[in-house]
């Protein structure tokens, strides 16, 4: 099962545990459902953040943390588009 998918089921769950009607029985087992499904999104996120990890590890094997702005990183990226020249070699992070 895909990330996407299995999210998508989630929030179908969670929705119609919301809108209620159910009887105990759905409930329990919707629930039991989605737990699964949140265990399965929690899991699948710590493994991309290990894979994030090593990528940004440095040269001496440590992670570089860096705080992440969202806005700063979207100003950035359309100033290089703005800037952009074709035949100018763009900084590349590795």
């Amino acid at each position: 099962m895909s990330f996407e998918k299995a999210l998508e089921d989630l929030e179908n769950i969670v929705e119609k545990l919301e809108k209620g009607g159910l009887s105990l029985n759905e409930s329990l087992s919707l629930f039991e459902k989605g737990v699964k499904l949140a265990r399965y999104l929690r899991d699948e996120l710590e493994k991309a953040e290990k894979k994030v990890e090593i990528l940004l590890k440095d040269e001496k094997g440590e992670i570089k943390e860096e705080p992440f702005d969202l806005a700063q990183e979207e100003k950035a990226s359309s100033d290089k588009e703005e800037s952009s020249d074709p035949g100018k070699d763009e900084d590349l992070p590795f």
